[in-house]
Order: C-alpha cells, then structure tokens, then sequence
C-alpha cells in the first residue's frame, strides 16, 4: 500500500514538476526577452527548501515546499525602493513595458503548456502507439446502438465523414460530437453473411441526444452499447482437475452456447460463469471440428466480498491492436489538431458546467490527478506521457480564463488598457484579485469535494 502511495505521489510530482517548469519558463524567457528583470523564479509555493544565484544573473532559482504551483518575480516598482536604481536599471521594470509586452509576457506561461503538448504529442505520434481498432461489440439488441444499426463486429470506418484511426480516436469524435447533443453518421465495415471473405461498408446515423451529462462522467459509449470487441469463447488454457478440466473442456476448444443461449464472446462466457456459482450449466462446444455438449458447474470463489463462479480455465482475450505512426510533419499536423481540438473541447465542458449541462463532479483536484498519474506511469511512457500532455493543456487553458489573479485575468486587464487608453486604477485590480482568489478557493473545495467522493465510492 505505501509503495503504490509513493508511486503516485513521485508520478504526480514528477508531471507538475515538468508542467510548472515549462509554464514559469515561457514567463521567464518572453520577459528577458523584452528586457524586463526577473528577480526570482519558483517551482513551487511557499518556503524555499533550495535557492541559489548563479554567477552573472540577478535571478534566484528556487524550489520551494508546496508542488502545486510556482511564479516567477519581475522587477515592479511598486513593491521595492527604485529610489537608489540608476535609469538602465529602472528599464526593467515590468510595469514601464508597453501594454503589448506585458500581454506578450503574460501570455508565454499558457502558451508554453501548449507547446509542451504539442510536443509530446508530436514525439508519441512519430515514435508510434498502439491503440485498439475501432470493432465494436453490441451486446445487447435493446441499446442505442443496436437499434440504429451498429452490429457486433462491426469496424467503424467513418464518423461524419472524418476517418477514424482507432478505439480512443472514434471515442473522441463520438464525445466530441455527444456535447453538443448532435447525431453522427458512422460509417462501418461488416462481414458479409454470404460471402464471408466480403466486407459492406454501411451508413448509421447513431442518435445522441438521449445522453445526459452524467453519461460523460462514467463510459459514455457503453450507455451508447458500444464496447471493445472481443475474441471469440474459445478456451486457450485449462487447468488440471478444476471444474473445466473433469468435465473434458480442453484448450482449443470453443463455446458456442450455455443452456441454449449463443455466447457471444470471451467476455460473456466470464460474465455467465461468474454469475453461476454452484449451478449446473449445459454447454455446446466446438471442439476438434465437431460440436458436442456437456454439463460443467461452476465453483464457488470470493471475490471482493462477492460470491462468484470459477471453471478454472483462460478464455482468449487479446485485443485486436492498431500501430499508429506518422511521418515528421504529419505527426506535427496531428499533434496541434489534437491538442487544438482537446483545448476545445476543455473550454466547451467547462461552459457546460457553468450553464448545468454537466455535473461539476467533473472538476478534479490533485488526488484525482495524483490517482491518474500512478495508473498511468504504471501502465508505461506511452500512457505517461499522453496523461501530462493532457494536463499540459488542461493548466493552459485554466490560466488563461478571465478570471482575476490567474493569468487570464491580467490578460483582461491589458485587453481593457489597450481599449481604454490607460491602465486600470489600483484599487479595483485589487478588488477584483480579492474576488478571483475567493472564486479560485471555492474552485478547489469542489475539486477537493469531488475528490474525496471518488476516493469513497
């Protein structure tokens, strides 16, 4: 248990180190570039735990206590004495740089995050990922997606006329299209029943209006009826004297049927089994070339408190996987669409919210984040490196909101300085940084909130 706390906590750590470097860094670099004097710059908040000036540099690098943030401290006039600063010294100062230099400054810390994304992303997509293929399984004939059209097996080719590469490239589109409550055409590639060695290509309009903002919070493509598609029930290992093995299951062999029913995959042979403790069942099974039946019961095991049944065999299970890679420019075209479209669709959820088409459980705060990091780092780079790619975008959009002490809302400031001919007066800076730090506090109660309901539940 304290090997995978401190797991998350040093793949947490890691990621926001990278994620606020890269932030403070595009601040730091905009501002030397318009001569403006960087006294401090801080990975992390509150007190310093390491600090050191280099020879020939003003700055104070510093790494303090707290890792949920950082800053970096420009030369500001109304904060020290400039009584004893010669003018060389003085032109420094951030707040004598016209009002597009301080846009420029203030606007370099997001955009940096954006960059870092789009080079991750880049990097993945020349490297190469593998990625499920977009065969679907329909398991049942009542949900959304059986009804208009998607059968089990299916590979869907098209949505809305936009090629789909993958599993999480068409889950993308689908969401993508699902907030906005809109229907998408898919079109999908099926077996011909004839000629089995035939494909069709079919257009389906999937209707999406029947989900609901908690949808987006669990899997919304199971509400739809849409999972990975899995192998077929055939059975790559059996284990000596279970129940499988003594009623002359072997490996090779396939169910097609328990108690008359067609068993549709691997995964629902697991699923009937596990809910058939102790209860006799009647299979047909293709086996050597011929079908025969037999009766098997399931033992009963515990499982997270819970009665289920065992037969002590390994179903095929693999996933048919896809390789994704894209030459140097195309993989940099890829990487900015998708972190174009991600910074997007981050805005689109937040104005959801705001207006109450999506739940602010969707808010998350750093042991939600700290609980991604840990899956993902454990899961390899790849899935590592795509998590703070993701966070890169989501801290860049944030700071860029209009709302007081982030950087958007200095950016607000300047914007009304540039329309207005003068900067805004001292005291309502001040008031509105008072309202935007309480609305920042209100902000990471929820996330707080709506971690510690994830924890719990």
């Amino acid at each position: 248990m304290l090997m995978i706390f401190l797991q998350k906590a040093l793949a947490f750590i890691f990621a926001l180190g990278i994620l606020i470097t890269f932030h403070e860094f595009g601040h730091y670099f905009i501002a030397r570039l318009c001569g403006v004097r960087v006294l401090r710059f801080s990975i992390g908040i509150g007190r310093p735990i390491w600090s050191k000036k280099f020879a020939n540099s003003e700055t104070e690098w510093m790494i303090s206590a707290i890792p949920l943030g950082g800053y970096v401290k420009f030369l500001d006039s109304r904060e020290i004495d400039t009584s004893r600063m010669s003018d060389p010294e003085l032109a420094g100062d951030f707040l004598k740089q016209s009002v597009w230099k301080r846009i420029a400054i203030v606007a370099a810390g997001p955009l940096f995050n954006f960059l870092l994304a789009i080079f991750v992303f880049w990097a993945l997509f020349m490297h190469g990922t593998s990625d499920p293929v977009a065969k679907v399984r329909v398991a049942s004939s009542h949900s959304t997606a059986f009804v208009a059209g998607v059968r089990h097996g299916d590979i869907i080719r098209k949505i809305n006329d936009e090629s789909v590469q993958s599993w999480s490239d068409m889950r993308w589109k689908i969401l993508q299209a699902g907030l906005d409550r809109q229907e998408v055409r898919l079109l999908v590639e099926r077996k011909n029943p004839d000629r089995p060695v035939s494909l069709n290509q079919i257009e389906i309009k999937l209707p999406l209006q029947q989900l609901t903002s908690s949808d987006f919070e669990s899997d919304f493509l199971y509400k739809l009826g849409l999972e990975i598609f899995r192998p077929a029930a055939i059975l790559s290992a059996v284990s000596p004297n279970g129940p499988a093995d003594k009623a002359g299951l072997k490996a090779g062999d396939q169910i097609l049927a328990i108690d008359s029913n067609p068993v549709l995959d691997s995964l629902a042979f697991k699923e009937i089994v596990n809910a058939s403790p102790n209860k006799s069942l009647n299979l047909l099974v293709l086996g050597s070339g011929q079908e025969f039946e037999l009766t098997i019961t399931p033992e009963a095991a515990l499982e997270n408190g819970k009665q289920v049944g065992r037969v002590q065999v390994v179903p095929l299970s693999t996933i048919e996987m896809t390789e994704l890679r894209y030459s140097m420019f195309d993989a940099l075209l890829h990487a900015s669409v998708r972190t174009w479209d991600t910074s997007v669709l981050t805005l689109k959820m937040i104005g959801k919210m705001l207006i109450g088409e999506v739940s602010w459980r969707n808010i998350t705060g750093p042991i939600t984040i700290a609980d991604f990091a840990g899956q993902t780092a454990k899961n390899g780079w790849i899935s590592y490196l795509q998590f703070i790619a993701l966070i890169s975008i989501s801290l860049g959009v944030m700071n860029l909101l209009p709302i007081p002490v982030l950087d958007g809302g200095h950016l607000l400031y300047y914007s009304l300085e540039v329309l207005t001919g003068r900067p805004i007066p001292e005291k309502y800076v001040e008031m509105a940084q008072r309202g935007g730090l309480t609305v920042l506090l209100c902000l990471m109660l929820v996330a707080f909130f709506n971690d510690i309901i994830r924890q719990m539940s």
